[in-house]
């Protein structure tokens, strides 16, 4: 369906990808359209093509996907179009003696003939090169996003385009449409490929096949690989594209040979790397080397008398006694330079941290505490009664919008001044973020890691943790012994049982329950009666977006993520008269709507109350509550902990729904009470170190709404991570020849 008009009052255009909102005026009368523009002018005459939808608070609006811009025709029209402010130099006195001089050929003569505009008052040469440049950004924006969709570009996406690649939009795409899939979010390789194939690129075109090569490699480092061996890279490529295994190998070579990818050998086996991934790796091996090989700074009191003072210290605040495991561990971190302390829950790691810290407070030592999530940050800070913060606000990171890039102010030309940093809930840290860390420590500082090395890895490529132990050129302490305020705790001793393959009862303590359901069906009529109104009835509880967390496997079917938080909004935070709500793609926000956030942004800023603070910086994972909507603004406001951050625009896509995550995305957080669905998931969910990631992140009380069979086949499924990374054979090698290669 087509609608036809002058375009009035625009509401709201977000810059970024062109979505407007505005009034058309037509000849049948005015109407509300949504849509994405790329330059929207007031008092502009456009065909729009869509069809007319109902917006909850608003009603009836036309929803348009394309749309064709139509020069003005009369001089009523071209003037209306001039006044309106959309040509640089151009206001509404010059707008006017414009159309009084060139009358209906005014817009003809600003395109072909632009210099007889000097021959009208107040237009000089830099006026007239200002009027020039806005009138051929406007045609050109307005005329290639609608060339870009004949391509099979939306709108949106073509805004996108045009932003990055300016008036050769059109011909970068046509001579490589594959650089989309490198440049532009939301345009993947299979859309590229398909644009490919539109545009009549070969299937064997050597752009596709480096292209195809590319996004396996990243495919793979989403999934947490820093690298794939040669002859499963080739082999996946080649399946994925239907081109013959031999071309994708003589790609394979040529780009190593052009320095896009790294060769390398990794156990005898020859491996394939993104630059990035493999210069990291490199360079977290030889930190790691450097750091444990250089001379430590002695420990300036007595060990027997600083582990008494630390003991005391703790004991005025809770009886705290360290035991002999304890004890070995505090004396291994003061002895050497880098140090693992891994264990499970129960096991004494907060202790531990205590005691250093109140040690280096003794010694006179600085030392930085620091975790990759706020969530974890707060956690240690509340545990240990010290500042403690991310890693990134450690590194002093700053973002640049002009290069998309994230720098941090600590590196190796201004390190971190501290004598000491210890870093817990290690197992998060991915290689990315290790090699900045380890960047900005110099020789001398003492780097203690504390983390569970049985939980999930990290949510980005690598597996640090569990390499640096695996290496066994790291002193580690793993803790084993559960201490008495755990002992009693069902979710403890359920949580060792899995990780130690033993099959949990269906009830241990009273706090750990498993609820027997066995369809899809009886599990969410559980969690909703759980939710609703039981839980806070027999535990002490509130039923509070903070207070009670479900977690599933998965994202898919009427288990996952996106689905249990529709049911689960409707439960605890249903509409009210009020209650402002708006939606962003699939998804309904609402006023008091638990959220998070779901990939880092380093750009976007945040304040407080009183906006005596201000910074930048919103990471995945973090949590909040959208305190307020407004809907005709598409703006939400969102508190997390004591930041605000205002949601606009693109940042409107960053968020989710948060009353049900993935496992995966609670790594690093605790909640009060914790509901585990679990039936029949896909293979490589079903796991041990997922179930065992699940059950810990319950402080207070752990259900778990399934199939019991399942439980006990994810407790027997001990399947390591299929990451592919080489960390641990770097270390390895780098120990027996400090001077090789690695």
């Amino acid at each position: 369906m087509q609608q036809k008009g002058r375009l009035g009052k625009i509401i709201y255009h977000n810059e970024e990808n062109g979505y407007t909102v505005a009034i058309l005026n037509t000849e049948e009368g005015s109407m509300r359209i949504a849509g994405s523009f790329a330059e929207p002018k007031q008092g502009g005459d456009y065909r729009v093509e869509g069809r007319f939808t109902v917006h909850p608070k608003y009603g009836e609006q036309f929803s348009f996907t394309a749309y064709e811009e139509l020069m003005p025709e009369g001089t009523e029209a071209i003037l209306d179009f001039l006044s309106a402010g959309n040509i640089r130099g151009i206001g509404p006195s010059t707008a006017r003696i414009l159309v009084d001089t060139f009358g209906e050929d005014t817009l003809r003569v600003i395109e072909e003939t632009p210099e007889k505009l000097l021959s009208v008052s107040g237009i000089g040469v830099k006026t007239l090169e200002k009027i020039v440049e806005s009138f051929s950004e406007s045609r050109d924006a307005a005329n290639t996003a609608i060339e870009l969709r004949e391509l099979g570009i939306e709108i949106s996406e073509a805004v996108r385009v045009y932003k990055i690649y300016g008036k050769e939009a059109l011909d970068i795409v046509r001579e490589n449409p594959y650089v989309l899939a490198e440049d532009i979010r939301g345009i993947n390789f299979s859309r590229a490929d398909a644009i490919a194939a539109r545009i009549g690129f070969e299937p064997g075109s050597s752009l596709r096949i480096e292209s195809g090569i590319r996004h396996m490699l990243r495919s793979w480092a989403m999934s947490g690989s820093t690298l794939m061996p040669e002859s499963l890279l080739i082999e996946k490529t080649a399946e994925l594209l239907d081109v013959m295994m031999d071309r994708v190998a003589d790609s394979v070579k040529d780009m190593v040979f052009a320095g896009e990818l790294e060769e390398d050998r990794i156990d005898d086996t020859a491996v394939i790397y993104l630059y990035g991934y493999y210069h990291a790796e490199q360079r977290v091996a030889h930190a790691l080397a450097r750091l444990r090989n250089a001379s430590p700074r002695q420990v300036p009191v007595s060990l027997e008398n600083a582990l008494y003072s630390a003991q005391q210290s703790i004991s005025a605040d809770g009886d705290v006694e360290l035991s002999e495991e304890q004890k070995r561990a505090v004396v291994e971190c003061l002895a050497g330079n880098v140090t693992i302390i891994t264990g499970g829950p129960g096991t004494g790691k907060t202790t531990i941290i205590n005691t250093l810290v109140r040690i280096f407070d003794f010694a006179g030592m600085s030392a930085a505490l620091a975790a990759p999530t706020g969530r974890a940050a707060k956690r240690m800070e509340e545990a240990t009664g010290r500042p403690a913060m991310t890693i990134h606000r450690l590194l002093e990171f700053v973002w640049s919008d002009e290069e998309d890039l994230l720098n941090f102010g600590r590196n190796e030309e201004n390190p971190l001044e501290q004598d000491v940093v210890i870093v817990d809930e290690a197992s998060m840290i991915d290689l990315m973020l290790m090699d900045g860390l380890l960047n900005a420590i110099k020789e001398g500082t003492r780097v203690i890691f504390t983390g569970d090395a049985d939980q999930l890895p990290p949510v980005g490529a690598g597996n640090v943790l569990r390499d640096m132990i695996a290496s066994e050129c790291i002193p580690t302490i793993r803790l084993n012994e559960i201490f008495r305020q755990a002992d009693g705790s069902g979710i403890v001793t359920a949580s060792h049982m899995i990780n130690g393959g033993e099959y949990p009862a269906q009830q241990i303590g009273d706090d750990f329950y498993i609820i027997g359901r066995l369809n899809e069906t009886a599990v969410t009529d559980t969690i909703r009666e759980l939710t609703g109104g039981r839980i806070e009835s027999r535990f002490d509880f509130v039923r509070s977006a903070d207070d009670i967390q479900v977690l599933t496997p998965t994202k898919r079917g009427m288990l996952g993520a996106p689905s249990l938080n529709n049911m689960l909004q409707e439960v605890i935070n249903p509409p009210e008269e009020g209650k402002a709500e708006m939606k962003v793609g699939p998804v309904t926000f609402r006023e008091g709507d638990k959220v998070m956030q779901l990939r880092n942004n380093y750009g976007a800023e945040w304040r407080t109350d009183s906006f005596t603070t201000e910074g930048e910086g919103v990471f995945n994972g973090d949590m909040g509550i959208i305190e307020e909507i407004d809907a005709a603004d598409r703006k939400m406001t969102v508190r997390m902990d004591e930041r605000i951050i205002d949601y606009s625009g693109e940042m409107l896509e960053e968020i989710d729904l948060a009353y049900a995550v993935t496992v995966h995305k609670s790594q690093g957080s605790e909640f009060p009470a914790v509901i585990i669905p679990l039936l029949n998931f896909p293979p490589m969910l079903m796991t041990r170190n997922l179930l065992y990631t699940a059950v810990t992140r319950g402080k207070r009380l752990v259900l778990i709404i399934g199939d019991p069979a399942r439980v006990r086949m994810m407790t027997d499924n001990n399947r390591a991570d299929g990451r592919y990374t080489g960390l641990k054979a770097r270390l390895i090698a780098l120990d027996a020849d400090p001077f090789g290669r690695f």
